[in-house]
């Protein structure tokens, strides 16, 4: 079994994946509240672990179907008990392998691309499975211009790959997204990191 797999799946056992949803929520919020979802529309969240933003999406009055996929099966075990409406579906999978027929309108990735064996990949599966004019939204902490949070892989002792926002607009460019950046920051965080960097959000756009 694969080092973060293995994390993950003991994270759904031990509080951590709840921690996830604190720790993340407010950013994630904040960004999602600068969308506009005023047209019907179909989401996928990569990497979903307990499924707390599969849940938020379900609840717009637009989403026709919001899908939840993770690699660790103790996480979709998880976000499937929390399940609220028939709207939610969740997938134990990687974006690499996962066969999937449909499109979307939007694909949503927090603090997980960089889990993978390849982003490039990774990027290249998101990009096929988007509609045209759909966008993928890929939110991170951890980016080197980000000083305190390039530890973390020291810390975690899994992979991880740690790269600028640079080197993420490039990512995106060579998948053939138009790529957009934002920083969401939480002024009231009592983490100068997130104070003065915040969440990196990557905004590739299918055209």
């Amino acid at each position: 079994m694969d080092g973060v797999r293995k994390t993950f799946d003991e994270w759904a056992q031990n509080g951590r994946a709840e921690l996830m949803e604190v720790e993340h929520g407010k950013n994630v919020s904040k960004f999602l509240d600068t969308i506009s979802f005023d047209e019907h529309f179909s989401f996928l969240d990569v990497g979903c672990g307990n499924g707390w933003v599969v849940r938020r999406m379900a609840k717009e009055p637009n989403c026709k179907k919001a899908i939840g996929i993770d690699k660790s099966k103790k996480m979709i075990i998880q976000a499937k008990k929390k399940t609220d409406s028939k709207n939610e579906e969740f997938v134990h999978t990687d974006i690499e392998s996962w066969k999937y027929r449909g499109k979307f309108d939007f694909v949503f990735s927090m603090e997980a691309l960089y889990y993978s064996d390849s982003i490039d990949e990774a990027l290249k599966k998101i990009f096929k499975l988007l509609k045209p004019g759909g966008q993928f939204f890929c939110g991170t902490d951890f980016y080197t211009d980000n000083k305190a949070t390039a530890r973390w892989k020291d810390i975690m002792k899994i992979q991880m790959h740690l790269h600028s926002k640079k080197e993420w607009k490039e990512f995106f460019k060579n998948a053939g997204f138009q790529v957009k950046t934002k920083h969401i920051k939480d002024l009231k965080s009592r983490k100068k990191w997130k104070r003065e960097y915040g969440t990196l959000f990557i905004i590739g756009t299918k055209n």
